[in-house]
């Protein structure tokens, strides 16, 4: 008979049975690039939104899978894992989520910073809402100057627009960054003029902290420039202390522009802090000027790309030593135990002539001087003469008595 399941095990059991290729969720073919996949999952993300479609089940069921298909393909080795041994080989537990705080509500995001703030990583995506006034082109846009910083203030889970219009002087290289002093957390983003005016979310760009800031910036230099994304792999990082060097570089991954023709531009600074608004401070900077630091930028990545291709090697490599290590380890204190007890045993054995034969010889002594000091003694008696006291004193069986032999008995 088989074992009873209950309910909630029972549609786990379906929900794993009807899962979709990832792929074909989000409407991409199998080797598609790291942009489509992008592009594919922000489009359908948007368009299934729980903010869009208010209590329809029907779309928050296909959020949630497109979403999960989205934290498969975007992660190079789960991807990798699926391509080759399907859900099986995936930790769908792990995956991490990208949330968005304006749907969390207040409790679920004071969790959220609360989680946060103890060091545990949690992605945030854009709102919504915001994406949604971009894509129908109800947002207000300044225009940015070249060289001119802008310094402001943004709301949280609001985003403040730019344009930067890109000269045939800046085509050979055009950087914008974006720092905050009091270090909050932003985002960077660079969106695509539609057809219709509007603007879709083509790259973002999570702060970091650098120093006493908190920056992001993107690089449009004409070749491909990579960027780090410091939370992949942070999960699986805490759990083996080994991992967080191993996987560093995991996230070490192409821009998916690498020039921009010249014209309008649009960016904008997110506020992604908790609670709190960003102060941030915006500059557009052509690097036609900076020739010497483009090219060593690019012998930089070249190395990191290769110590990146290394450390897969190395990594295994290490775990074998690692594991002979740990082997050799445990023997050596099994060993060392081993050898303190034989030689406490020893000095035990080593004690016992020179404590426990003391107490004996002791007492055998004691009885030695006793047995004398009797022998002594008795010879004294013995030996001793009687005085004049002892001659003269009468006793009474040696008492005369006068008796008149005249008279009969």
């Amino acid at each position: 008979m088989p074992p009873h399941r209950s309910k909630s095990e029972k549609n786990d059991g379906m929900a794993k049975h009807l899962r979709r290729d990832p792929y074909e969720v989000l409407g991409v073919l199998r080797n598609s690039t790291d942009q489509e996949i992008k592009s594919a999952y922000r489009k359908m993300a948007l368009k299934y939104h729980p903010d869009k479609n208010g209590n329809d089940p029907v779309a928050a069921d296909m959020f949630k899978e497109v979403t999960f298909s989205y934290n498969i393909l975007s992660d190079p080795d789960k991807r990798r894992q699926y391509d080759t041994a399907g859900f099986e080989a995936v930790e769908a537990d792990n995956q991490e989520l990208e949330l968005d705080l304006s749907s969390l509500g207040a409790v679920n995001t004071i969790f959220a910073a609360l989680f946060s703030k103890l060091g545990v990583p949690i992605k945030t995506t854009v709102s919504a809402t915001v994406l949604e006034e971009a894509l129908n082109g109800a947002v207000n846009i300044r225009p940015l100057q070249l060289g001119q910083p802008i310094s402001r203030k943004v709301e949280k889970q609001c985003a403040h627009f730019y344009s930067v219009t890109i000269t045939e002087e800046a085509r050979d290289g055009f950087v914008c960054r974006v720092q905050s002093s009091d270090k909050s957390k932003f985002k960077l983003l660079y969106f695509e003029l539609e057809e219709n005016g509007g603007l879709s979310l083509a790259l973002q760009e999570d702060s970091a902290k650098t120093g006493k800031v908190t920056s992001a910036g993107m690089y449009f230099l004409g070749f491909p420039v990579y960027c780090l994304d410091q939370t992949t792999n942070s999960v699986a990082a805490a759990k083996d202390p080994d991992a967080a060097f191993f996987k560093k570089l995991d996230g070490f991954q192409p821009c998916e522009i690498t020039e921009l023709k010249p014209g309008k531009h649009v960016f904008a600074v997110y506020g992604d802090n908790f609670f709190k608004s960003v102060s941030y401070t915006i500059e557009a900077i052509c690097a036609a000027p900076f020739i010497e630091e483009k090219e060593n930028l690019r012998a930089v990545e070249a190395e990191i790309l290769s110590k990146r291709a290394e450390l897969s090697k190395f990594e295994t490599e290490y775990r074998e030593v690692l594991a002979q290590f740990t082997e050799m380890t445990g023997r050596y204190t099994k060993e060392m135990q081993e050898i303190d007890e034989l030689l406490k045993q020893r000095n035990e054995i080593h004690a016992s002539y020179t404590t426990i034969p003391l107490i004996k010889r002791s007492s055998s002594r004691k009885k030695s001087k006793a047995a004398s000091k009797e022998a002594e003694e008795d010879g004294e008696v013995r030996d001793r003469k009687p005085s004049t006291r002892d001659r003269t004193k009468k006793k009474w069986y040696n008492i005369p008595l006068k008796v008149d032999k005249r008279k009969p008995c």
